[in-house]
């Protein structure tokens, strides 16, 4: 197998438009809103629960993956990824736009309803502009569009870093070399590219055979000085993949223990439990609620 062959196994590169890209999830199930909910009080990306792939702007796309208007509206109001957040509002105002009068009043509510709770300024914006436009297809085509425009630098940098993946396992850069170019890839892209895709192509650096093992430590080391919220997603990822190798888990778990504090370590053992299907994330949910219910105890009887 060449390197060339490989990287197109291993990476997708001829899933959706050569983007590389993760597969879309061949069945959602019910309850695909209320599992958004619970991603969002575990303080996560929100993920597909049958897969538990990450979601991607793609997904809300016409005809890609069918994703209930509910599930739609919650991950505009509660997605971490402001571009999967900003993608969900789309297919919302489209079938709004379709609607009579009458029957389109539902979805001034539900716009106002996302334009309060949205966790992200550029959603409420959008939902804002959607609004006071009444809901013309010009003006939705037009936040779809500068959408567009947002994302496309970024994948053009996902392709080239792409190369440079190609060019390591050809063995014609150095180690060095490769996470110098990682390491601008990340800055390029953060806030910029789907979070989904970035750690779709985290997880196959770990799992390809033709990646050296030392450059697996060097990403990981780099991975422990991300933001806690990102830190915890990819590390998790590679500790539950059956795929990554052991001695590339058991580095991982040993710099996590010489690095990061016991309640970090802990929270991502916990996710790890969840994607590895040791524990459910409802598990997580109690014992937090028990934690908190336990310290306003303790709060309460210090205060007597």
């Amino acid at each position: 197998m060449t390197a060339q062959t490989a990287l197109k196994e291993e990476f997708s590169l001829q899933d959706h438009g050569g983007a590389g890209h993760p597969a879309a999830p061949a069945l959602l199930g019910p309850g695909l809103a209320e599992h958004f909910v619970l991603c969002t009080k575990l303080g996560r990306y929100l993920t597909f629960q049958t897969s538990g792939r990450f979601l991607i702007t793609d997904d809300f796309a016409a005809g890609r993956v069918r994703i209930p208007k509910d599930a739609q509206a919650m991950a505009s109001i509660c997605s971490k990824d402001e571009l999967v957040a900003r993608a969900a509002l789309m297919p919302l105002a489209h079938r709004a736009a379709a609607l009579d009068d009458t029957r389109r009043e539902a979805y001034e509510e539900l716009f106002e309803l996302i334009e309060r709770q949205t966790l992200s300024d550029r959603v409420r914006e959008g939902a804002q502009a959607v609004l006071q436009s009444g809901f013309r297809e010009v003006r939705i085509k037009e936040l779809e569009a500068v959408l567009g425009d947002d994302l496309n630098p970024a994948r053009q940098r996902y392709r080239q870093f792409l190369e440079v993946v190609r060019m390591l396992i050809d063995g014609q850069l150095a180690a060095g070399s490769f996470i110098d170019d990682f390491i601008d890839f990340t800055k390029s892209v953060a806030g910029r590219l789907d979070f989904g895709i970035y750690s779709f192509c985290l997880d196959r650096i770990f799992t390809t055979s033709l990646i050296p093992f030392q450059v697996k430590k060097l990403v990981a080391i780099e991975i422990l000085n991300f933001p806690p919220l990102v830190r915890r997603e990819l590390l998790s990822n590679a500790l539950a993949n059956a795929a990554v190798d052991r001695p590339v888990t058991d580095f991982i778990r040993h710099a996590i223990a010489m690095h990061l504090d016991k309640e970090q370590a802990v929270a991502i053992e916990l996710l790890e439990g969840v994607k590895a299907q040791r524990i459910t994330a409802k598990d997580i949910e109690r014992t937090l609620a028990r934690a908190a219910n336990a310290a306003n105890i303790s709060t309460q009887a210090g205060t007597a």
